[in-house]
C-alpha cells in the first residue's frame, strides 16, 4: 500500500496565514501558559474525530477560516482560533491533508500540543462512518505511528480521561465539552486493525 508521500493523501490545505499563526500562539499562551516562537507540536498521540457534517465540502469549509466563526459561541471562550485538524477523511476513504502534521491545530481541549487530529466526514444518524473511512484511518495511523513514534490512539470522546495526567495542559478546569465522536464501535474496530502497533488507549485510572 502506498505511503502518504506517494500520494494516498491529497494536500488540501486550509488557510495557513499569519493570522492562524498568531492565533495559534495566542491559544497556546492563554490556554496552556506556554510561550512558543512557532506553533509547532510534538506528536505523541492521534485523536480520531467525526465532523458531524454530511459532506466533504461542508466539513472542509468549517475548518478553512483562520478565525473561529461567530456561531461557534459555545467554544469562543477558548479563543478566536478556528477549530482544525491535520487530516480529513471523506466517506469514500479519500484522505486530505489540511495542514502540516507538526503544525498546531485546535481539535482536542488540553491535548493539542501532543496530538495529530484526524477528522472523518459524517457521523450523523443519516451518515454513519463507513468501512472505507475505517480502512483509511488504519492507513493513516500506521504511517503516523511509524513516523513519529506515537504512543496513544484515542477517540475524541475519550480525551477527558487525560485530565489528571502530565499530558493535560488546559489551565481552566471548567473549559471542557463532552464529546461522543467517533463512537466506541469505530474505535474498537480501528484498535483491532492496528493492535500490532501496541498503541495505548486512554488511562483507566489516574497515575
Amino acid at each position: 500500500m502506498n505511503t502518504i508521500e506517494e500520494g494516498i493523501a491529497v494536500k488540501k490545505y486550509v488557510k495557513l496565514g499569519q493570522e492562524r499563526r498568531r492565533l495559534s500562539l495566542e491559544y497556546i499562551r492563554t490556554r496552556y501558559g506556554i510561550r512558543k516562537e512557532e506553533p509547532i507540536i510534538d506528536p505523541r498521540m492521534i485523536v480520531i474525530h467525526w465532523t458531524a457534517i454530511d459532506t466533504l465540502r461542508g466539513s472542509y469549509n468549517a475548518m478553512q477560516p483562520e478565525r473561529l466563526p461567530m456561531h461557534r459561541f459555545r467554544i469562543r471562550r477558548g479563543g478566536a482560533l478556528n477549530v482544525g485538524a491535520h487530516f480529513l477523511v471523506d466517506r469514500d476513504g479519500a484522505i486530505y491533508q489540511l495542514m502540516p502534521e507538526t503544525m498546531f491545530a485546535r481539535h482536542t481541549i488540553g491535548l493539542n500540543l501532543h496530538a495529530i487530529g484526524i477528522e472523518n466526514v459524517g457521523g450523523n444518524v443519516s451518515t454513519p462512518l463507513t468501512h472505507a473511512q475505517l480502512a483509511a484511518n488504519e492507513q493513516l495511523v500506521r504511517r503516523l505511528a511509524n513516523k513519529y513514534g506515537i504512543e496513544w490512539l484515542i477517540g475524541h470522546f475519550e480525551y477527558g480521561k487525560f485530565r489528571e495526567t502530565h499530558l493535560w495542559l488546559e489551565k481552566d478546569s471548567s473549559y471542557f465539552t463532552k464529546k461522543i465522536d467517533p463512537g466506541p464501535e469505530f474505535m474498537a474496530e480501528l484498535r483491532e486493525l492496528v493492535k500490532d502497533l501496541g498503541l495505548k488507549g486512554p488511562p483507566t485510572r489516574v497515575p
